[in-house]
């Protein structure tokens, strides 16, 4: 069972085990608990529940309150669910602490997050478009999108098409990660280069779901 919840610190550099100065983001992950245990027997799938970051009790709903003092566990801000194969369950009990040390140095893993918000944005921050002509007598077109659709047929706006809009705020992933850096004393993972989200922001990190594919594919 490799997942577990934290907040994103910030980037830097680090040297490597070869000596080399290396990008990487420090998440501080943990403690975290397991606040419950999905089973197909039970509940039709197989998944575990983690709490992250301890929190006065008025600032959870009662629900949540009842979820988490039923089991003996502190009042948790973050509660998220992981799916996970039906082996991994063996050996997890509900109250059980997850910490950095869940990782090593070497694997990979998926950092998921929400992107930063960027609220209003044009076509060409958004979506990269090129924008209007710079010459023959343009004016106000330079960073205009253009024609949205036909006139005759269809005669209307295709449904998707890229138009101005809000920008970032959505569920990231960044897949197949590599761990530089764990540091269990001070509850500290460091994946190198960037990961989704603003500094103090909520990540999920899991074992990669790709990386056995990729080992495949280079044949080692």
């Amino acid at each position: 069972m490799k997942v577990i919840l934290g907040k994103k610190v910030g980037m830097t550099q680090i040297f490597n085990e070869h000596g080399d100065a290396v990008p990487v983001t420090v998440v501080e992950t943990g403690p975290c608990y397991v606040t419950d245990v999905r089973t197909t027997e039970h509940d039709g799938y197989d998944a575990i529940q983690l709490g992250f970051e301890e929190v006065v009790p008025r600032r959870l709903s009662r629900g949540e309150r009842g979820h988490l003092s039923r089991n003996g566990l502190p009042s948790l801000r973050y509660l998220r669910e992981f799916r996970v194969r039906s082996r991994d369950l063996e050996d997890v009990t509900v109250g059980q602490r997850v910490l950095a040390d869940v990782f090593d140095v070497g694997d990979r893993v998926d950092v998921i997050g929400i992107s930063k918000g960027r609220g209003f944005a044009g076509v060409m921050k958004r979506h990269g478009f090129g924008g209007g002509p710079m010459t023959h007598g343009q004016s106000d077109r330079q960073r205009a999108p253009g024609s949205a659709a036909a006139g005759a047929s269809p005669g209307r706006v295709w449904k998707g098409k890229r138009m101005p809009g809000r920008m970032g705020g959505e569920r990231v992933s960044a897949q197949n990660l590599r761990v530089e850096l764990v540091d269990p004393e001070r509850n500290l993972l460091a994946v190198l280069g960037s990961v989704p989200g603003a500094k103090g922001g909520l990540v999920l990190i899991k074992q990669a779901r790709k990386s056995g594919e990729l080992a495949k594919q280079r044949g080692q």
